[in-house]
C-alpha cells in the first residue's frame, strides 16, 4: 500500500521523449487525485496530443485520440466532470492545467502544458502542477508542424504525437 502523503510525480512517456510533472496538491487536491487516478487506470495510455499551438500550449488527454476511436478529438472525457479548483498559480511555461469547455466545472481528463506565458488563463483554469524534467521534450512537441483541424484553428499536428503512457512514481 502506498503512502498517500508521499510526494509523487507523473512521468509522461511520449513518442518525442519523457516529461516529468510535479503536482500541486496544496492548491488543486481533487484535480491532482483525478489525474493520478486516470493515469493509474491507464486512461491516458495511447492517447495523443491533439492540439498544439507553439508559444501557447500542447493539449492532450482526450480518449477519442486513441487508435480506432471514432469520436472527434478534443471532445472526449472520462464520462464525468470535476469541479474547478482555480488558484493563484500562474500559467507560465511548463505548468500543467486542466482543459475545459466554457463551463468552469467541465474538466474531465483533458489537460494542457503551457509552452509559453499564458497568464491570461490565471484563475480561470485549474493549474495543478509543473514540469520538473523534459523541457526539451515540451519544446520538440510544441514545434511539431500543424495544420487546420475541424475547428478552423491551425493546431492539429501533421504527425501523431503519442502519449504512450502516464506513470505515477515516487518523487526522486
Amino acid at each position: 500500500m502506498s503512502n498517500p502523503t508521499a510526494v509523487e510525480h507523473a512521468v509522461l512517456k511520449t513518442s518525442y521523449g519523457e516529461m516529468t510533472i510535479a503536482f500541486w496538491p496544496d492548491v488543486a487536491p481533487k484535480t491532482v487525485e483525478n489525474f493520478k487516478k486516470l493515469a493509474r487506470e491507464g486512461f491516458y495510455n495511447g492517447t495523443a496530443f491533439h492540439r498544439i499551438i507553439k508559444g501557447f500550449m500542447i493539449q492532450g488527454g482526450c480518449p477519442n485520440t486513441k487508435a480506432g476511436e471514432s469520436g472527434m478529438p478534443g471532445t472526449g472525457g472520462p464520462g464525468y466532470k470535476i469541479k474547478a479548483e482555480f488558484n493563484t498559480k500562474s500559467h507560465v511555461r511548463g505548468v500543467i492545467s486542466m482543459a475545459r469547455s466554457a463551463h468552469p466545472d467541465s474538466a474531465g481528463s483533458q489537460f494542457f502544458i503551457c509552452h509559453g506565458d499564458a497568464k491570461f488563463l490565471d484563475r480561470q483554469y485549474t493549474a495543478f502542477g509543473e514540469l520538473v524534467k523534459g523541457d526539451d521534450v515540451l519544446e520538440r512537441i510544441a514545434t511539431v508542424p500543424t495544420q487546420h483541424g475541424g475547428g478552423g484553428e491551425k493546431s492539429t499536428p501533421i504527425d501523431r504525437v503519442e502519449l504512450v503512457s502516464v506513470t505515477i512514481v515516487p518523487a526522486a
